[in-house]
């Protein structure tokens, strides 16, 4: 991505913008713009194909996973537009129903949907352009990432394994419930609470998977990391379809990608380093957490019902290690 991108580079100069806080020169999930001393404009926007069949989880998950990047940088979603793109042969009620998911989505987030714009194309899309506010003080990057953090994570791995698993028909239905009831689940909670925490390192897990997000956040902070595989949280079926090879595509090209930056220990097997190359969609929140506050975080996480895993620590080099 940062190689299409650099032809952008001469056009858009960081200096000739000074209200642009975060935009094409770093690789985060959002842009920001400031607007006053107290606010900042978060802007984002994503779409993807079906991932799952029923068409009402699809505009769900769809709407929570675009929401996903203004929550991993610290703000507060308030207004979308939908974007969609639908064959012109897909039932009006298939379409109601992807639109309905969206909106209802949206709607448990805050949020209004107020337009978007819809064309026709051979294969179903559905997301958002979702803007939210926070205050400048409150934003979290990937670039404040410190040496003795800690990384936890609010939801499990092992999404992308699983959907491969439904389109290529060979998912239970338990495991189906399973993966949509996460995918489904908005990461407002967890935002909220790392914002009063204090938390400044974030990004959100999604296509990249855990071990691309995770190199951009310690790139970017100019930081290793330390994960640990027995820490790592999956989904009851994920190790099942990954002995099968049930990969999508993005896992291959994750691996490809982002493998120089990553030591993997002799003991680990393919379908084990692919499970962390698994990209997610609407994954959970990736959080650098400083020690001090690591305890009071896990507790008032508990606290309020909010899923949260210790899987690792930041650190000095320019590695991830996986141990």
């Amino acid at each position: 991505m940062a190689q299409v991108l650099q032809p952008l580079e001469g056009i858009y100069k960081n200096d000739s913008y000074p209200d642009l806080l975060v935009g094409l020169g770093e690789p985060d999930d959002a842009a920001v713009w400031k607007l006053d001393k107290d606010r900042v404009l978060v802007v984002t926007t994503d779409f993807f194909t079906p991932v799952v069949d029923d068409p009402y989880d699809y505009g769900a998950i769809a709407a929570a996973n675009s929401l996903s990047d203004i929550y991993a940088m610290g703000g507060s979603p308030f207004l979308a537009l939908n974007i969609a793109a639908f064959p012109p042969k897909l039932p009006p009620e298939i379409l109601g129903e992807v639109l309905r998911g969206g909106a209802e989505k949206a709607k448990e987030a805050g949020v209004v949907i107020a337009g978007g714009h819809t064309v026709q194309d051979e294969e179903p899309k559905y997301g958002l352009i979702a803007l939210g506010f926070a205050h400048p003080d409150l934003i979290m990057t990937k670039a404040a990432a410190s040496p003795g953090d800690a990384l936890v994570i609010t939801k499990p791995l092992g999404f992308g394994v699983t959907t491969t698993a439904i389109k290529n028909q060979k998912a239970s239905a338990d495991h189906i419930q399973e993966v949509v009831i996460w995918m489904k689940q908005l990461n407002n909670k967890a935002a909220e609470l790392a914002q009063a925490l204090g938390v400044k390192g974030a990004t959100d897990i999604s296509g990249f998977s855990l071990l691309g997000h995770s190199w951009e956040m310690a790139s970017s902070s100019k930081v290793g990391m330390n994960i640990h595989w027995e820490m790592i949280p999956f989904i009851s079926a994920a190790k099942e379809y990954a002995n099968v090879y049930s990969f999508p595509g993005g896992a291959f090209d994750n691996m490809a990608y982002f493998e120089k930056n990553v030591e993997f220990p002799k003991s680990l097997t393919e379908e084990e380093k692919l499970l962390l190359f698994d990209p997610q969609t609407s994954g959970g929140l990736l959080f650098s957490i400083p020690c001090d506050e690591l305890d009071n975080f896990m507790a008032q996480a508990d606290k309020k019902s909010q899923p949260a895993w210790v899987i690792g620590e930041v650190a000095e080099g320019d590695k991830i290690t996986i141990i």
